[in-house]
């Protein structure tokens, strides 16, 4: 690192070290740069999450990871307002659940131990772009960098104040944790729970962790007025949560992915200058299940790769990162948003037809275990609905 006077400039600084930030952290520590983290929270911190993996995650972090998964997921129950459970399993696994406190705190200490500079419990309170470099002020100090990482979550400082203009696009999503200690595991050991009817646009979750269970709601689509009413009836509608008596759900904004990326690139843009937004910060949540800490993953991967690449040639752009986000990840949300708006519209139908089209399922496993894309899966599953899509429309409305 170096020095103004009496201002120590770090080759980058990374506001939130959650999934994305410490990921970012840990690729830039490691590759020798000086790294600071400020994170608003002390680690490890709890924070009721979904904390859903889905399998591919395996492709892009080492295994240590897994000394955290607290139930390896290989099928899902799937069910209609709490109604017509249907369970479609595999042999191999589609996602891992954990507890957030446990996980982030693992991806910040390899950061940390790679020789990341981190300050828990400092809040940032302002970033100002300069010529050459970003200005940081939080709570305890003044800090200067020459590239600034926000992943500081769906309500990002770093996004309010240096990307000016941006459109934001947040959705309600409702959740609570259930303790059961030893008591078997709802939906079953290895499964989690999907009802894609018991909110108006999205969809319903259990998902078991070791000794507990997370519960939850989302709205995908902006249409769930009153998330806590619809919670409420999930839970009483779902049998299997009888048992136990679930604590007052936490509301947070679900920063979910929105077709208008591609329209207008300059008001969602990634890239500000000396200025990056990974992970919720940016935006980078999957439109058909909300899947949020992958993207975390990789966008703090594809950041750093960035950064890496303009230190060892100047005449590399950060706008860089973007591009390779657009590639990488936005067309795989183009086409996930395609399918949500069928699943959302018609939920009904699409679970009264799960059991005929359970291929089609089977095939969305393997997007989530990485053996396919969004866009292999899309046009696979085109050619294996044999019924005409008039016919399919005429059903779908009628079911509505």
């Amino acid at each position: 690192m170096s020095t103004l006077p009496n201002v120590t400039v770090y080759d980058a600084l990374v506001v939130g070290m959650g999934p994305a930030g410490a990921t970012a952290a840990y690729q830039l520590s490691r590759a020798g740069l000086s790294v600071l983290g400020l994170d608003k929270a002390t680690h490890p911190r709890y924070k009721v999450c979904g904390g859903g993996l889905s399998a591919r995650i395996d492709g892009i972090l080492d295994d240590d990871y897994k000394s955290v998964v607290e139930q390896t997921i290989y099928g899902i129950q799937f069910s209609y307002r709490g109604a017509d459970p249907f369970f479609l399993d595999s042999s191999s696994p589609i996602a891992y659940m954990v507890m957030r406190d446990r996980f982030d705190h693992l991806l910040l200490e390899k950061a940390r131990r790679a020789g990341t500079e981190v300050h828990e419990d400092e809040l940032v309170t302002a970033c100002r772009q300069l010529p050459d470099c970003i200005e940081v002020t939080t709570d305890r100090g003044r800090y200067v960098t020459k590239v600034l990482i926000g992943a500081d979550g769906a309500n990002s400082v770093v996004a309010q104040q240096l990307f000016p203009g941006r459109r934001s696009r947040r959705m309600a999503a409702l959740e609570s944790e259930v303790p059961i200690g030893t008591a078997p595991q709802y939906p079953g050991t290895g499964r989690a729970l999907i009802d894609i009817g018991a909110t108006p646009a999205g969809y319903a979750w259990i998902f078991p962790k070791q000794e507990r269970l997370s519960i939850g709601v989302g709205d995908l689509r902006g249409g769930l007025a009153s998330p806590k009413k619809v919670f409420d009836q999930f839970v009483q509608h779902e049998q299997g949560l009888a048992a136990w008596k679930v604590p007052h759900p936490t509301g947070h904004p679900l920063p979910v992915f929105s077709e208008y990326c591609e329209a207008d690139r300059e008001s969602v843009g990634l890239v500000r200058g000396r200025a990056l937004l990974v992970g919720d910060a940016g935006h980078l949540v999957d439109p058909l299940f909300g899947e949020g800490i992958y993207y975390a993953v990789r966008s703090g991967q594809l950041a750093a790769e960035s950064i890496l690449n303009q230190v060892k040639d100047p005449r590399y752009s950060l706008a860089e990162y973007e591009d390779a986000v657009r590639r990488e990840i936005y067309e795989e949300f183009l086409v996930a948003a395609r399918v949500a708006n069928v699943v959302y519209s018609y939920p009904r139908f699409c679970h009264h037809h799960l059991p005929r089209y359970q291929h089609i399922v089977m095939l969305y496993y393997d997007v989530l275990r990485g053996r396919e894309t969004y866009r292999t899966f899309y046009a696979k599953a085109k050619s294996l609905i044999k019924l005409s899509l008039k016919d399919l429309l005429l059903e779908a409305v009628s079911f509505r």
